[in-house]
């Protein structure tokens, strides 16, 4: 190869010269990688043994077989070797090494730029991703203001990047580039002696600084400091001593704070560009992430090739994700691929610090592993920073000040200093802050909070600091609760649902075995609202059981907290399949305590939630009957108004069960019109539901029924539109499930019925909302089996029906019988259609329930029909004068349309078009609807009896 310059995949290797170029400029690798690259290319193809490799790269010497992995990974990496589909240097195992890339054709050397006189700059292993456009402005920086420092917390990537910003810039500076290791310092007065070596001076020590600035007047350097958060005062010092004596000359500083030096520019290094937590993530997708591409190339480089798949790109972004996107933790990360798959490696991540444990051998020392890293920043400290440091590992996200100060203000720490202390830590990249509307907010980055809990532990302070952590958590939520009934919603909830991971965290540690459960019993009841406000039903439920298994016998204070966890439990259970029974008797319970203690205000709630749950049981008389208890306790003066409009609406509510649509809209309008949510008091705390949409609900079906189909849709499309912009999963599910829903598949319209149930689904399948859920697979499959796939529907639509008779959650199951008749029957299978209406029948006569009670008597003689069985027009009858009496021409319209065609197949087609006009005559609007378009088509088949009647007359 004597003579001449190799061409490969972009790079140009003389062995002549021991060049390796990348688009003309020296790619730097270490002397023995270069040795093995140039053995492998001489003999490019074939497989090179292990052994000839060793004694090419260390002649004469011993060397374990690690040594030359070692540098065969750093060459991989300086090579870009696995990524993009690139394939340079191939291992075969138990063999040795062989270089599998394309050699161009041999050219004769020509001589590159030589790299300028002097210049230290260490090799870099590993190739830069995701900061180019950083270098770049780095680089521009630099030219302009000659001092730059860049900061960030350990592993962020600060030297790789130092280093890449001074190779783009090593040609403009003819004296040098020069790379100063400040980390081996432990003496500030020893950094200028650490300049003085790195440039190869000799200088007296009575005289260094005068020697130093003599020795580089008049030259052109670019100096890399790296490393100076430990010798930050003597590195600002020095760094303004040598830019005021060698005008041409730069420094660029690598540190965990800034310098504070005059004139310098701060570069802040954000983490590695992350990808969003999107479940269907592809590899295409998230490879457009710097995080993921460096995770991707290191395991390549630790598997000897890995390519990222589909299924695998979300678990790797969350790896990425977990790891704050700092480079030294992925690359570590990654580099465990090796001995653990993706997914253990994953699940290991909740031990960063064990599995971070290995890093390259060639790394700097502190860069070797993410431990290394934590104990250099961490030993660079005061002691009140060190204690401040690891007592804020308790919180489990971001703090405010103030959270802070409770937490971590005890000595050494102390009251004077405590703000400076933590903007030190601030400064030194220990804390990350976030400027938002509400103010500043810190976080410790995980792999930070691991390491320092690692140390809070180590201390014998973990015990007080989760103490204090789970004490400050019950006082904001006790203030949280009081806030709820003056501040709205929206702003707070955004004070308080960030504290969430805080929340749990203080409740695991004092129900825990070393907690205090007084607190946590305390802070369980304190956070009642939050729970209702985020809609997180099993969460709820489990921390009010543990809370009420821990409460103490018969004290009044006690009594208090029980009333108000069992009051917590009666809601979290509510919406929850096989725990009805147990939100009835935690309701009756609280409803106990409330009047044993002479709260209106636990009174009041535990009325409406029984009111709730004898509703949601069908027990529609019960239901009524505790409705006008609500409304007498609402009597008095002392009884807020709106309280007084949530009677009326509960009442409204029963009387539409009931039948009875003309009294109940007259309650549900009066409500409507008058309410409006307090502002001293959250209904949706208090009632669980926004109280203006669940009234909406009850218009909507009502308004249906009163023969006004549009405006029964357009009051469903408000009532989603505002439940949404309310960000209540609770109030949003409910709509969907007693309005949205039935009212689109009651009038046909498959459109909006779709769109309804796929938010349903959506919200559901995200929270544990157990019967929402058994109500839209009974909506699905109603709606398969209505539009043409009824062997996916009917099963569907049945299961449904089982899983709310196992709840006993039976407010909307007659509704779903009459679904399930009717389906059965248009499907062929009378006599099972048949049994399911007789069920519904009897429901109705047992409970009262007599709203649908007109469909259900059509449906049987519908039944009867395909059944060849008479009395079917009696039944129509029926369902026509009970249809009148309650005043629902919906119902009605249904009746006559079953009854003109039974006429009709009788041959009494001037009958039937008497029956069916006179109702298809009364409605102004719905024509599009299914059931007025079927109507009008089927008395357009009947000739009219006006027309006739002329001519019997002239007879």
């Amino acid at each position: 190869m004597s003579g001449r310059v190799l061409s490969f995949g972009g790079f140009q290797l003389d062995p002549d010269r021991r060049l390796l170029l990348e688009g003309g400029r020296m790619v730097r690798v270490g002397s023995r990688a270069l040795d093995i690259l140039i053995a492998l290319v001489a003999r490019a193809g074939e497989v090179v043994p292990k052994d000839d490799l060793i004694a090419r790269a260390w002649p004469g010497t011993t060397v374990e077989e690690a040594s030359l992995r070692v540098h065969v990974a750093a060459l991989r990496k300086a090579l870009g070797d696995g990524q993009g589909g690139r394939r340079l240097v191939m291992n075969v195992p138990g063999r040795g090494y062989s270089f599998v890339g394309t050699l161009d054709a041999p050219a004769p050397t020509t001589a590159p730029v030589e790299p300028p006189g002097n210049t230290t700059l260490p090799a870099p292993l590993t190739r830069l991703i995701g900061r180019e456009e950083m270098v770049r402005d780095l680089a521009a920086h630099l030219r302009q203001r000659r001092l730059v420092t860049i900061v960030g917390p350990g592993g962020i990537g600060k030297t790789t990047v130092a280093l890449a910003v001074a190779e783009d810039l090593a040609a403009t500076y003819p004296d040098g580039v020069i790379f100063v290791d400040l980390a081996p310092v432990s003496d500030p007065l020893l950094v200028s002696s650490a300049v003085t070596a790195a440039l190869g001076l000799a200088i007296r020590a009575e005289r260094h600084t005068e020697g130093l600035l003599a020795a580089v007047q008049g030259r052109r350097h670019l100096l890399l400091l790296d490393s100076c958060e430990h010798v930050v005062e003597a590195a600002a010092h020095l760094a303004e001593v040598l830019l005021r004596g060698a005008p041409g000359s730069a420094i660029l500083a690598t540190s965990r704070e800034a310098l504070r030096a005059e004139g310098e520019w701060v570069q802040r290094m954000p983490p590695l560009g992350l990808p969003p937590a999107i479940p269907t993530l592809t590899a295409a997708e998230a490879m457009r992430f710097p995080a993921v591409q460096l995770f991707v190339e290191r395991a390549a480089a630790s598997l000897g090739g890995f390519t990222l798949t589909d299924a695998q790109a979300p678990l790797v972004a969350d790896i990425c994700r977990r790891l704050d996107g700092i480079a030294l933790a992925i690359e570590l990360a990654a580099g465990r691929m090796d001995a653990f798959g993706l997914q253990e490696l994953a699940t290991l991540l909740d031990d960063r610090l064990r599995v971070l444990m290995r890093g390259r051998r060639t790394a700097l020392p502190r860069h070797q592993t993410l431990r290394a890293a934590l104990d250099w920043s961490y030993g660079t400290l005061t002691e009140p920073e060190k204690a401040i440091l690891r007592r804020l590992a308790v919180f489990a996200g971001g703090f405010t000040l103030a959270a802070a100060r409770a937490v971590a203000l005890r000595p050494p720490a102390d009251d004077a200093g405590f703000e400076d202390d933590v903007a030190c830590l601030v400064a030194k990249s220990l804390i990350a802050t976030e400027a938002g509307d509400l103010g500043v907010t810190y976080r410790l980055l995980d792999t930070t909070r691991a390491y320092a809990r690692e140390r809070l532990k180590d201390s014998g302070e973990a015990a007080c600091a989760s103490q204090c952590h789970a004490a400050f958590h019950r006082s904001l939520f006790e203030q949280a609760a009081a806030e709820w009934e003056t501040r709205p919603t929206a702003e707070w909830l955004g004070t308080y649902a960030r504290r969430v991971d805080d929340l749990r965290a203080a409740l695991v540690w004092a129900f825990g075995p070393a907690g205090d459960p007084d607190l946590g019993v305390a802070l369980t009841v304190a956070a009642v609202p939050l729970w209702f406000q985020l809609s997180l039903v099993d969460e709820g439920i489990a921390w009010a059981e543990r809370a009420l298994a821990a409460l103490g016998p018969g004290q009044p204070a006690d009594d208090r907290r029980r009333m108000q966890l069992q009051a917590a439990l009666g809601w979290t259970q509510m919406y929850a399949i096989g725990r009805v029974e147990r939100s009835t008797a935690a309701w009756r319970a609280a409803l106990d305590l409330a009047e044993a203690l002479g709260d209106r205000d636990y009174q009041q709630r535990a009325l409406w939630a029984l009111w709730a749950d004898r509703t949601n049981h069908g027990a529609f008389r019960e239901a009524l009957a505790i409705a006008d208890r609500f409304r007498a306790l609402m009597a008095s003066e002392e009884a807020d108004a709106t309280d007084r409009l949530v009677g009326e609406r509960m009442t409204g509510a029963s009387l539409h069960f009931l039948g009875e649509q003309a009294r109940a809209r007259a309650h549900i309008d009066h409500m409507i019109e008058r309410y409006v949510a307090p502002s001293r008091r959250s209904h949706v705390v208090r009632y669980q539901f926004d109280q203006l949409v669940t009234a909406r609900i009850t218009r909507a079906r009502i308004l249906w029924l009163q023969g006004f189909p549009d405006q029964a849709l357009q009051e469903v499309e408000a009532s989603v539109a505002r439940a949404i912009s309310l960000s209540h999963t609770l109030s949003l599910c409910n709509v969907l499930a007693q309005a949205a829903c039935p009212i689109a598949l009651l009038a046909g319209d498959h459109a909006a019925a779709a769109r309804h149930l796929a938010l349903l689904r959506r919200h559901t399948g995200a929270q544990a909302l157990d019967v929402w859920r058994a109500y839209a697979d009974g909506f699905e499959g109603e709606f398969l089996a209505r539009t043409g796939r009824p062997e996916t529907g009917l099963p569907l639509l049945r299961d449904a029906v089982e899983e709310l008779r196992r709840a006993h959650f039976t407010q909307y199951l007659t509704a779903f019988l009459a679904a399930l008749g009717d389906c059965l029957i248009a499907q062929g299978q009378a006599e099972d259609g048949l049994a399911v209406i007789e069920e519904a029948l009897a429901r109705c006569e047992a409970t009262g329930e007599r709203w649908c009670l007109p469909e259900l008597l059509r449906l049987k003689g519908e039944a009867l029909i395909a059944l060849a069985r008479p009395d079917a027009g009696a039944l129509f009858e029926a369902s026509l004068a009970l249809a009148r009496e309650q005043g629902v021409p919906a119902w009605e319209l249904r009746a006559a349309t079953s009854g003109a065609r039974l006429l009709a197949a009788r041959r009494r087609g001037a009958e039937a078009h008497g029956l069916l006009a006179p109702v298809l005559g009364r409605f102004t609007e719905g024509f599009g609807t299914a059931d007025l378009r079927r109507g009008a088509e089927l008395l357009a088949t009947f000739e009219a009896p006006a027309a006739k009647a002329p001519r019997r007359a002239a007879r």
